[in-house]
């Protein structure tokens, strides 16, 4: 368990570092933003029982703060009739050739990840609609190998509003691999997690910088109040 007097020094030398690094980005004409576009979609990353509750490997902190701010992002949102997403990781084969898994299986504990097992459905405080997509993944990235990009295409999307775990991990890949497919990506700071203190404000600095823009909970449902319903 992280105590609250060792979270309070880590934020303390983050900002330290924060303040200097922000000089360097702004003097080389970092930190431009991408905005808001006119028709978003959701995207809930990982937000699968083995990552928000307790006694998995895979268990994330601050699910206190996220779990409520993923339920008003999806009120805003559905009363918009914008597309939800969401993704889990799951494996069909953990115990033979890895057939799905790649290599990943020598770094993390995929065996824990099994098709079908209760441990990586949607956690049923946020479940999905009658319609929302649930995307099952292989790797990091909620592009990577799946339906997705094609689907927010034909949807007309421009704007990727993500939320999820992990922030140095899935979130991240995702957030580089929608721009990098023309997606103007938003992180929601309240409304993603991470398992280790401290690289939640690193990778939300690092990601604001370079990849995608952070805003709060409060602007993006101000930003989804103010679009026109979507067909």
């Amino acid at each position: 368990m992280v105590t609250t007097d060792h979270q309070t020094r880590i934020q303390a030398l983050l900002d330290e570092i924060f303040d200097a690094d922000t000089g360097i980005y702004q003097q080389r004409g970092f930190q431009r933003r991408v905005g808001f576009g006119k028709r978003p979609a959701l995207i809930h990353i990982d937000l699968a029982n083995a990552w928000t509750r307790p006694g998995h490997a895979f268990s994330c902190e601050g699910m206190d703060t996220i779990i409520p701010a993923v339920q008003k992002l999806n009120d805003a949102g559905r009363a918009k009739g914008i597309p939800v997403v969401y993704t889990t990781t799951a494996y069909t084969n953990v115990d033979g050739a890895h057939p799905d898994t790649g290599l990943w299986h020598l770094k993390i504990p995929v065996e824990q990840l099994r098709v079908g097992d209760p441990a990586v459905e949607i956690d049923s405080r946020i479940e999905p609609a009658p319609g929302e997509q649930v995307i099952v993944k292989k790797r990091a990235s909620a592009f990577h190998g799946t339906y997705l990009a094609g689907f927010l295409r034909a949807r007309g999307v421009d704007t990727v509003i993500l939320t999820g775990v992990t922030m140095c991990g899935c979130v991240r890949h995702s957030c580089e691999d929608a721009i990098a497919e023309g997606f103007r990506p938003i992180v929601v700071r309240e409304a993603v997690g991470d398992r280790v203190p401290g690289v939640v404000e690193w990778n939300l600095f690092d990601i604001d910088a370079k990849f995608g823009d952070v805003e709060s909970l409060a602007t993006v449902v101000e930003y989804l109040g103010s679009i026109d319903p979507m067909a």
